[in-house]
C-alpha cells in the first residue's frame, strides 16, 4: 500500500470515502431540456399527474427488486431486474418533471442537503403523500403473482404512454415516447408467461387463478380518470384513464382467450392511491426503500 493512503480505499477515491457509501453524484436528469409548462396548463396539476405516474413506475419497480434471485431460473431473474430498472428511469424522469413544474411539491430538507428533488420525492415522502395505484403497492406475492400484476400493470401503462406521445408537454411526450418500447416488453414478457403458466401444470394454473382473482379488480384504478387528468387533459398535456380502457380490455381480451382462461366476473375496486390513500403495504415498502436515505439525509448520493 502506498505511504500516501491510509487505506486502498482512499487510494480508489482520493481520499473521499463518502461516494463508495452513498454512490457518485448524478446529473439533472432533466440537464438541457426545455421545461417550460405549457400555456393553459397548470403548474400544480401537472406536477401533480406527474407525481402519479412517476409514483406508479416507483412503487412497481421497488416491488420487481423483491424479486431478485428468487425468480425461477437466472434468465427470468435478470428479466425482472431489467424491467424494474426501465421502470426506475421512467420514475427518476416524471419526479424530475414535477419538481420543474412545481417546485413546492419538493419535500423541505436540511439545509445544504445534496439530495436532488427526485430522490427528495422518492425518499422524504411519507405514504400518504404518494400517488400510486394500490396494483403498484400490493405485496409480493408467488411468480404468478408478479406474471398478473405485470401484466395488468403494464398493459394499461403501455396504452397510456402510447397516447401520452402527443402530450402538449414535450417533457411528458418525450419521456412517453421512450417508455413505449420499453413497456412493450414488459407487457409481452408478462404475457408469454402468463400463456405458459395457464397451459403448464394443475398447479401453475391454481395458482395463476388465484393471482388473477386478487389483482383483477385492482386494474379499475389504472382505466377510471382522476379529476386531475380530466382537467389537464382539457389542455392536451394528459390522457384521460377512461379513454383506455377499450384497448386494454381487447389486449387482455386476447390473452385470456389464447391462454383458455375465462375473464374473471369480478367487479372492479376502485382504490384510493391517487388521493393518496393507500393499503398498509406500501408503509412497509417504503419503511424498506426509504431507510438508508433517511438515516443519511446529508449523504453524497
Amino acid at each position: 500500500m502506498s505511504d500516501d493512503h491510509e487505506s486502498i480505499f482512499d487510494g480508489l477515491t482520493g481520499g473521499d470515502s463518502a461516494q463508495w457509501a452513498f454512490g457518485t453524484d448524478f446529473e439533472d436528469p432533466l440537464a438541457g431540456v426545455d421545461t417550460t409548462v405549457p400555456d393553459g396548463v397548470g403548474h400544480a396539476e401537472l406536477a401533480a399527474y406527474c407525481l402519479m405516474l412517476g409514483d406508479d413506475a416507483l412503487v412497481m419497480s421497488q416491488r420487481l427488486t423483491e424479486w431478485c434471485s428468487r425468480a425461477p431460473d437466472l434468465e427470468e431473474d435478470i428479466a425482472l431486474a431489467n424491467v424494474a430498472l426501465d421502470l426506475l428511469g421512467q420514475a427518476r424522469l416524471l419526479l424530475a418533471r414535477a419538481a420543474a413544474a412545481d417546485p413546492g411539491v419538493v419535500p423541505a430538507l436540511p439545509e445544504g442537503s445534496p439530495v436532488p428533488p427526485e430522490d427528495a420525492l422518492a425518499f422524504f415522502r411519507d405514504a400518504g403523500q404518494f400517488r400510486n395505484v394500490w396494483l403498484a403497492e400490493v405485496a409480493n406475492g408467488d411468480f404468478a403473482h408478479v406474471v398478473v400484476r405485470l401484466l395488468l400493470f403494464s398493459t394499461a401503462r403501455l396504452a397510456l404512454l402510447e397516447r401520452l406521445s402527443a402530450s402538449a408537454d414535450t417533457v411528458l411526450a418525450a419521456v412517453a415516447a421512450k417508455g413505449v418500447k420499453e413497456v412493450a416488453y414488459h407487457r409481452d414478457w408478462a404475457g408469454r408467461w402468463f400463456l405458459t403458466l395457464a397451459q403448464g401444470t394443475e398447479e401453475s394454473r391454481r395458482r395463476l387463478d388465484a393471482a388473477l382473482g386478487e389483482l383483477w379488480p385492482l386494474l379499475a384504478e389504472l382505466v377510471t380518470a382522476h379529476p386531475v387528468e380530466r382537467a389537464l387533459a382539457r389542455s392536451g398535456a394528459a390522457v384521460e384513464a377512461d379513454a383506455l380502457r377499450a384497448d386494454v380490455d381487447a389486449v387482455l381480451d386476447q390473452v385470456l382467450t389464447v391462454s383458455d382462461v375465462p375473464r374473471p366476473p369480478l367487479e372492479g375496486r376502485l382504490g384510493g392511491g391517487r388521493d393518496g390513500v393507500h393499503t398498509p403495504a406500501l408503509a412497509d415498502l417504503l419503511a424498506d426503500m426509504q431507510s438508508v436515505a433517511r438515516a443519511h439525509p446529508a449523504g453524497r448520493w
